[in-house]
């Protein structure tokens, strides 16, 4: 791997990493997604963020994938 396309990695993965700050920012609403589950009783609360799990793992496969592509050119 030479310096350019060390470059061109950064680049995108900074723009990624950019996308979903401001997609935090103005306010996913990750963990209240219909799908998650929520469950309280008297004193204990169990919260299971399926959906939000489930759409973080393939955003996060969609990153590495995007990267490993654009590190072997």
């Amino acid at each position: 791997m030479d310096a350019s396309d060390l470059g061109r990695t950064l680049v995108i993965l900074g723009t990624v990493v950019a996308v979903f700050g401001v997609l935090l920012v103005v306010g996913l609403p990750l963990g209240r997604l219909p799908g998650d589950i929520t469950l309280r009783g008297n004193g204990w609360a169990v919260y299971v963020p399926i959906v939000t799990s489930i759409l973080l793992s393939i955003g996060l496969t969609l990153v590495f994938a995007l990267a490993a592509a654009v590190s072997r050119r």
